[in-house]
């Protein structure tokens, strides 16, 4: 064979390797995003399906469970949840859910058609406006028009927002309820509490002078104890098994809100379980030099509980981790990647830097310095020296029913994995 000839089989090796570890990607997303998963939430035990898959990853590229018997570390959770019916009409026009309006998750349940009663955002900076409103919204919904139409400055703006949260999450005045008209995307979250009333955010091109009625009928039911579960398994090192690297990925995400609306989580975050367990998939064939700790995490949309489960119960020893890094939105890199504590390990920052500037694997590493904006934070604030590595630039679909495997690009997908495998090999 040529010299020619065999570099161009070696490339194309290479690339099918790559192009194996995509397809496997895309195979984790598309199942953890689909409808038989309920949204990665705790409706119909979506967590405990998704969990049930990931165990069986593991299980089938040949991790170790973390304990003796289970890939499972349980603990309970409260949750607030709209497991069943939610409908709303306004007037006579019956509204599309997560398309027209959401259900604010931490809404109780509410069934009756109520008259409204309409204010402005201008309105809400004055005192007096404000009571006269909650006054005449006695035993009604207060719909706030809290579409900015002009410019706000800064104080007028932080007045502004702080009513509206005082308005939804007080129990002033005898409102059935609170209806947020908004010119913004519409995002959904998730709820540990109930409120004391339910909270409509609408996003309809509607008059409020013409919206005289609402109907609506929702169902929700609160857990103050719901028993889930992270997900762990080991590769035991080859060389230095007591030195352990891990990496960590939330799986769940928003669940479903009512029966037909569920939030899919393509990118969020089923994209970083199908990374961690790429790296699961390599060093399973690599005989890595340290033990290699892969993590999927529960909890993460409610408040980071999963990690902070994990480091209250730690099933390994912190102070043996070497490093850390999780992937929290791995789908999308037209941008390139932000790494925050890039600044704080500045040492490993300039290596995944210097690895990239050699091998130019994604468009640009970004540095950040601290954020307790994901599931590094608890492990960091333990002293576990760690990374929160995300993607940027490509699709703006988050927290909404947009999130889809269908529109994930996975732009940078093989070489940000490629990437993060030759900065381990480095530690």
């Amino acid at each position: 064979m040529k010299r020619t000839e065999l570099l161009f089989v070696l490339i194309l090796f290479s690339f099918a390797g790559f192009a194996q570890d995509l397809g496997y990607a895309k195979q984790i997303v598309n199942t953890l995003s689909s409808p038989a998963f309920k949204g990665r939430g705790y409706v119909e035990k979506g967590d405990k399906i998704s969990a049930d898959y990931i165990a069986g990853e593991f299980q089938s590229l040949g991790l170790s469970p973390i304990t003796e018997k289970s890939y499972f570390q349980k603990f309970d959770i409260s949750v607030n949840t709209l497991p069943s019916l939610v409908f709303l009409k306004i007037n006579d026009t019956e509204l599309k859910p997560a398309v027209d309006y959401l259900i604010e998750p931490a809404s109780p349940s509410v069934n009756g058609i109520f008259p409204v009663v309409s204010i402005s955002r201008e309105q809400l900076g004055s005192k007096e406006e404000l009571e006269s409103a909650v006054s005449k919204a006695s035993g009604a919904f207060l719909l706030i028009d809290s579409r900015k139409e002009k410019e706000e400055s800064p104080e007028i703006k932080k007045q502004t927002d702080e009513n509206v949260k005082f308005l939804t999450e007080t129990a002033e005045g005898n409102m059935k309820g609170i209806i947020i008209l908004t010119n913004e995307k519409l995002t959904w979250r998730a709820a540990i509490k109930q409120g004391i009333r339910p909270v409509v955010t609408l996003k309809k091109d509607m008059d409020p002078k013409t919206i005289k009625t609402v109907d609506i009928r929702v169902n929700a039911k609160f857990i103050k104890k719901y028993e889930t579960q992270n997900v762990i398994g080991y590769i035991r090192g080859n060389v230095e098994p007591d030195s352990m690297i891990v990496m960590t990925a939330h799986y769940d995400h928003l669940g479903m809100m009512g029966r037909k609306v569920y939030f899919p989580g393509a990118n969020d975050n089923a994209s970083g379980v199908a990374m961690v367990l790429n790296m699961a998939k390599h060093y399973a064939q690599a005989r890595p030099k340290y033990t290699m700790v892969f993590v999927t995490l529960t909890g993460e949309e409610y408040g980071l509980l999963g990690s902070k489960a994990f480091v209250a119960n730690p099933p390994v020893d912190l102070k043996k981790i070497k490093f850390l890094v999780n992937f929290d939105m791995a789908g999308t890199g037209d941008d390139g990647i932000t790494v925050v504590n890039g600044s704080i390990f500045k040492k490993q920052f300039d290596t995944i830097k210097s690895i990239n500037d050699k091998y130019h694997l994604v468009p640009a590493v970004k540095v950040r310095g601290e954020a307790c904006n994901s599931d590094h934070c608890p492990f960091y604030q333990q002293g576990v020296p760690s990374f929160f590595i995300y993607t940027m630039g490509g699709i703006s679909a988050y927290h909404d029913i947009y999130d889809r495997f269908e529109t994930l690009p996975f732009t940078v997908f093989a070489d940000y994995c490629n990437l993060m495998i030759r900065f381990f090999d480095t530690l």
